[in-house]
């Protein structure tokens, strides 16, 4: 299998493994689904500072994007998330399998400090399949920003 995602990892030289796995309805079957815990099993969040301005959020998966603490980091006051159909003019990807790895277009990224140092799985662009990867590697390959950016996922 070939893909965006793949592609673009093997250029980056990231030694990773692919997962497949069927249809998951939550972030606790895809988990499950890897074989992995709900923490790494990350979110990659599209979000808008402007027109034409984006960004990649990744989060570990019992965690949600804390807008105040990631406005103050990137010193601007609004951002929003993009539509299903921005995110993918955005990205290339469809939502549930969006990773900054292959987007069409290299956006900034901003990594939640709670990945570093462990393995995780990301969205390899197409449904049911993701890829477990160094976090560390992975981060530094994204030259990704890496801070305190999210909260606990509140309890339901």
């Amino acid at each position: 299998m070939s893909s965006p995602a793949l592609t673009a990892l093997d250029a980056a030289g990231l030694p990773y493994r692919v997962i497949r796995h069927g249809p998951v309805r939550s972030l606790a079957e895809a988990a499950a689904a890897r074989g992995v815990a709900v923490p790494d099993v990350v979110k990659t969040i599209v979000v808008r500072r402007g027109e034409d301005d984006h960004l990649f959020v990744l989060t570990p998966g019992d965690r949600v994007v804390s807008w105040p603490k990631l406005r103050q980091l990137l010193g601007v006051s609004r951002m929003s998330m993009p539509d299903a159909a921005a995110a993918r003019a955005a990205t290339g990807y469809e939502r549930g399998t969006i990773t900054p790895f292959g987007a069409t277009t290299a956006w900034p990224v901003v990594a939640d400090e709670r990945l570093r140092g462990r393995e995780i799985t990301l969205g390899a662009g197409e449904h049911g399949v993701a890829v477990a990867v160094d976090a560390d590697a992975a981060l530094t390959a994204l030259d990704a920003t890496v801070a305190d950016v999210t909260d606990p996922e509140p309890a339901r």
